[in-house]
């Protein structure tokens, strides 16, 4: 059966990977975004997906926006039996969705229907959920609105990040990849409509996603804190700079005090910061001018004295 696999990031890898060693499929493209620059140096570099096809000796193309003519045809040159989408970024056209005979599988690292969207495994922490798992759909001309096929769920870790979840899911995306397709060959694969009424749908994450509300409660903060880990990072202004916090813990203790003021800190104690209900404990932290560290060790050497108010503009 041939496969055109469209996919961009890291949770695409793995997808792409068990198509390629398969020995099942044959992967006759990869799409994927074309290069972007990335780090200080702000050279383009080649995404996960491009990577992983590359090492497996697979042609690579790439497109600003695949639904204009040149995509199109590209798609329908290489004739897929089935397209295969992980993360691609990019909205299909009905145009390109009539081309693979089979469809287009979407992996979507949700429990459809709930959590459409470009960020579902972020917002599902950020929500504070604590299970969550992956879809694989038939894609339509909607925003993660086609039919479901097959699906599979998993707890979330009480501490666990949205890099870590990513990581986990991404591989249990591939494993139910591969049953998908497997039953779709056979035609045994159940195909279920989408409760219009179950549905939820969150947007695009922004720098700003990460910025922390101390009026809210202390559990909802690190929420936060672990859903935008790594990118954007959750942030509060301070007056000589910007403070991310990477790792919290939240106590339930009442505060009696200002949501965001620093209500103890020391390097014996740790750094605690008054909420909205409840008491943020900051463990890992990056100071302005500092490196990411623990926040008893920095404060071995720098002062954040109580009485502190943090998400104050310089």
């Amino acid at each position: 059966m041939r496969v055109v696999f469209m996919g961009t990031p890291a949770f695409a890898e793995p997808s792409l990977r068990a198509l390629a060693e398969s020995g099942r499929y044959e992967v006759v493209g990869v799409v994927c975004q074309p290069d972007r620059p990335k780090g200080r140096s702000g050279k383009p570099q080649a995404c996960p997906a491009k990577q992983c096809a590359l090492s497996e000796g697979i042609p690579v193309y790439q497109f600003e926006r695949i639904r204009r003519p040149e995509g199109v045809q590209t798609l329908r040159a290489l004739a897929p039996d089935v397209c295969v989408t992980a993360a691609f970024g990019q909205i299909l056209s009905q145009e390109l969705l009539d081309i693979p005979r089979l469809g287009t599988v979407n992996v979507h690292a949700s429990l459809l229907p709930k959590y459409r969207g470009s960020a579902p495994i972020n917002w599902c922490i950020i929500n504070g959920e604590t299970e969550t798992g992956v879809t694989t759909m038939l894609t339509d001309k909607g925003m993660d609105t086609g039919d479901m096929l097959l699906s599979a769920r998993t707890p979330i870790g009480p501490n666990e990040t949205a890099g870590e979840l990513t990581q986990r899911l991404s591989v249990l995306g591939a494993q139910l990849l591969m049953q998908t397709l497997q039953q779709l060959e056979a035609g045994t694969c159940p195909r279920t409509p989408q409760n219009p009424d179950e549905a939820s749908y969150y947007p695009l994450l922004k720098k700003e996603t990460g910025l922390i509300d101390w009026t809210q409660p202390a559990r909802a903060v690190f929420n936060l804190v672990r859903g935008v880990d790594p990118w954007p990072g959750a942030y509060t202004p301070m007056e000589d700079g910007t403070l991310k916090v990477w790792k919290a813990a939240a106590h339930a203790q009442s505060a009696g005090a200002q949501p965001g003021m620093v209500l103890r800190s020391s390097a014996r104690e740790g750094l605690f910061v008054a909420t909205g209900d409840g008491v943020l404990e900051l463990l890992e932290i990056q100071a302005p001018g500092s490196r990411r560290m623990n926040a008893k060790d920095y404060l071995r050497g720098h002062a954040i004295p109580a009485g502190t108010l943090l998400g104050k503009a310089e």
